[in-house]
């Protein structure tokens, strides 16, 4: 195709194409009390429902993660589009939680296979590496916050509640994969034959040899920011309806974006911190946050509750902002589809594995127990990060 977006229009397709790619993850979860509801199932359930996006996920990173750099961003984005509008409409024919499980399948699938991609071409088109960044990293908690804030706000107030945001989804779905035809894509070797497109499907796992020693100090950060997300959107809802009264889906699914939204958000003011600052800074905040949400949760008090959440989404903002930061400077260009799909492996079984666990929690121990267990695991997990980070400073000489 002669017609090609400049790489600023490009830029932005690319930044779009994330947000609504994991809108479609924070989409159902205002909803989960409603299919609750309907279908009667328990919390545990709720939870492999949510996970089993993040397994076919993480399958899909897995075979397919490496594949962009050798076809290209496009192809794979365009065909994820197509995959995210085929969710969409499982999830307006749901009828049980068979029907939910494939929905989240299908989804999962496609975002795994568009994750890497799609981060690779917003690196690539990007005006500048800390623009990139920046854009990367908060696009996927401004997503998740819009899809929990749509989805609440269509189930309150718009007619089809069950129904009304998944059109949405598909309609925005069918712009952006026409938009991506036009996206420009730089491209430095020849497609390679067959057998090596054959042999890049096996499952596998790749990070450039000098970006390993920079994620191996970064794992913790990543474990604490993705498993807090990830409890939010399994059993934020559930935390809001039993423990704390909130019955309207729009204040579910505003209280859900409080946490995405200034994750995304925070991005804007740290770069007012001095760089050295900035990791102790997203630690503190998010460490922070999550005591506080403890706290609302034990006093039954919605307000604490979104004070906490707001103040840890800033933390998770920012500390995610540092270590993808890290990351994007310590990968080389011919390296960046299958270091972020690695990278985003680990994310993602940080953003599923604690929230089963912690639905099976429930089952025994019930869900405030449960919430106040996950946050002390998390301040362990910020003050490891806090260490690594302190040894990794001292290490360099400074």
């Amino acid at each position: 195709m002669s017609v090609r977006l400049s790489r600023p229009g490009g830029f932005v397709v690319a930044g779009l194409t994330m947000v609504g790619m994991m809108a479609a993850a924070a989409a159902p979860s205002p909803l989960y009390p409603i299919y609750q509801q309907l279908w009667g199932f328990s919390a545990f359930t709720l939870t492999v429902i949510f996970a089993v996006y993040v397994v076919a996920l993480l399958a899909t990173l897995l075979t397919v993660g490496s594949l962009p750099d050798h076809v290209g961003r496009r192809p794979i984005l365009i065909g994820g589009m197509v995959l995210l509008a085929i969710g969409m409409l499982l999830f307006v024919h749901a009828s049980g939680t068979a029907s939910l499980l494939l929905a989240r399948i299908v989804q999962g699938v496609a975002t795994g296979a568009m994750t890497g991609a799609v981060s690779a071409l917003i690196v690539d088109l990007a005006p500048s590496p800390q623009r990139g960044s920046m854009v990367s990293t908060g696009a996927p908690s401004f997503g998740l916050g819009v899809g929990a804030a749509l989805a609440g706000a269509l189930v309150e107030y718009a007619p089809w509640p069950r129904y009304l945001v998944y059109w949405v989804l598909l309609a925005a779905y069918a712009v952006l994969a026409i938009a991506l035809l036009y996206v420009p894509e730089e491209r430095d070797a020849p497609r390679p034959p067959m057998t090596v497109l054959l042999r890049s499907l096996r499952p596998s796992l790749g990070i450039a040899p000098q970006t390993r020693p920079v994620l191996a100090g970064l794992v913790p950060a990543f474990v604490a920011t993705w498993a807090l997300g990830g409890l939010y959107l399994s059993l934020g809802s559930s935390v809001l309806a039993k423990l704390l009264g909130v019955t309207n889906h729009f204040v579910v699914g505003l209280v859900l974006a409080g946490f995405f939204v200034p994750a995304a958000f925070s991005l804007l003011v740290a770069g007012r911190i001095r760089a050295p600052h900035r990791r102790a800074v997203g630690l503190t905040l998010l460490g922070g946050g999550v005591a506080i949400t403890v706290i609302g949760v034990l006093a039954a008090s919605l307000p604490v509750y979104l004070a906490g959440s707001l103040v840890a989404g800033a933390g998770f903002g920012i500390t995610f902002l540092v270590a993808m930061g890290a990351i994007v400077a310590a990968t080389p260009p011919h390296s960046r589809a299958q270091t972020f799909a690695t990278v985003f492996v680990l994310n993602y079984t940080a953003f599923s594995v604690p929230a089963v666990l912690a639905g099976l929690a429930v089952q025994v121990w019930g869900l405030r127990p449960t919430l106040v267990g996950y946050g002390a695991l998390e301040v362990v997990l910020v003050l490891l990060a806090a260490a690594l980070a302190v040894r990794q400073h001292e290490g360099h000489g400074v």
